[in-house]
């Protein structure tokens, strides 16, 4: 009898031990499947790569190349997300300690190092980035030219907001040479980052709205496609009027922080036109017609154009034209603002004008100098301003004192 209460003991420790075991073994699996179901996800209708990996808190500059290795064989043409397809997520690096939230696509302005401080860096910029000698990182440039040197003051205390038109679902107008597509947000952007990167060399802050995070100022003749950019960080909405809208509210926002310590913002959207292919056209400035500072702005741009289009291409001559209109952006934006149309992309003739990096690079200058033409006229007009009212203050002391001198008399 006691043999068989000692065997039915050892059944029972077996079974309860297997019971154990079978346990862990099903803790393991749920937990293993919660933790593989956590690294995989379907994208939004419009969503680029940069966006899907910030919603999931990754930034694309340290996961982009991961998630394409993950993810090659479902990715449609030049990486673009299909919608309703999975896809994993890169696992988090163990050296990572911060989320997407610092991510330099999220980011309202570069870092800056100080030629004194040996390489210590500082927040994002306001007058102390204007120094001459300031170094600003600003990975959005590429590798190559992250980096960038402050030479000039010329536009010290200005502040920019530089957007280029279109993106992420939207690529624009689109123009062919040869078997080449030329989409109007790859080249608009490519001018924008350009023209940003000129205003920090000349002292000013500068804010990138539509950014992707992969391009980089890029000299091909032919840029990649791409559906990547974002709205500093966010996902670029397909309805155009929420699109626009979206590019509005970050200026806007960054607006009522930046005019407590610039005296000079402005902003610009940098566009392609797209016309009959035999039409060649100029640029062309529009303003808003409610900004006095605008008209202004989009008039010194033009005679920016007009004179150097006289240096270098004197027998030419130069029939870009200014003028108002109410376009959505330039009447939501605070900021006094400038739209831009930099030439017609089904032209041959302004093709040139486009897949040529160095005549990218002389448009983003000669946008650069416009913006300067104009803040050294605002510059003026505050000191004329200033004068006028020191001399009238003066005036009206001297009355004051001549009315007391006839009264006692």
């Amino acid at each position: 009898m006691s043999e068989m209460i000692t065997l039915a003991k050892e059944i029972v420790n077996v079974v309860m031990k297997n019971k154990l075991y079978i346990l862990l073994f099903l803790a393991f699996l749920f937990s293993g499947t919660t933790l593989w179901a956590q690294q995989k996800a379907t994208p939004k209708a419009g969503e680029g790569i940069s966006s899907f990996l910030l919603r999931h808190n990754r930034s694309p500059k340290k996961y982009y190349d991961d998630f394409i290795e993950l993810n090659k064989q479902k990715l449609g043409k030049n990486n673009v997300l299909k919608v309703g397809v999975t896809y994993v997520i890169p696992p988090v690096k163990k050296s990572t300690t911060t989320s997407a939230k610092t991510t330099p696509a999220k980011n309202t302005g570069a870092k800056n190092t100080t030629s004194e401080g040996a390489g210590t860096k500082q927040a994002s910029s306001k007058a102390k980035s204007t120094k001459i000698g300031t170094t600003i990182n600003e990975p959005l440039f590429g590798k190559q030219l992250a980096n960038v040197k402050v030479t000039s003051n010329r536009l010290a205390g200005a502040c920019f907001y530089v957007v280029s038109g279109h993106g992420g679902p939207d690529p624009g107008a689109i123009g062919k040479v040869g078997r080449y597509e030329l989409h109007e947000d790859e080249y608009a952007y490519d001018i924008a980052l350009r023209l940003a990167r000129n205003l920090m060399q000349e002292g000013a802050e500068v804010h990138i709205i539509i950014q992707d995070a992969k391009d980089g100022i890029r000299d091909d003749s032919y840029l990649s496609n791409s559906k990547r950019e974002t709205c500093m960080g966010d996902a670029i909405p397909l309805n155009q009027v929420q699109r626009l809208q979206q590019r509005c509210d970050k200026i806007n926002a960054l607006y009522r922080k930046d005019r407590k310590n610039h005296s000079y913002c402005r902003a610009i959207f940098i566009h392609i036109d797209s016309r009959s292919k035999g039409k060649q056209t100029d640029v062309f400035f529009y303003y808003s017609n409610k900004k006095g500072d605008s008209k202004r702005l989009a008039n010194n741009m033009k005679d920016t154009f007009e004179s150097k289009y006289d240096k270098h291409q004197p027998n030419r001559g130069f029939s870009g034209t200014v003028s108002g209109r109410n376009l959505y952006v330039l009447s939501h934006t605070t900021p006094a603002s400038v739209f831009v149309e930099l030439g017609n992309i089904q032209n041959t003739f302004d093709q040139r004008r486009l897949v040529m990096n160095s005549n990218r690079q002389a448009l983003a200058k000669w946008l650069m100098e416009g913006f300067l033409r104009d803040y050294k006229g605002k510059k003026k007009e505050k000191y004329y301003e200033k004068d006028n009212c020191n001399a009238l203050s003066s005036c009206n002391e001297r009355d004051r004192i001549s009315r007391l001198w006839f009264i006692k008399r």
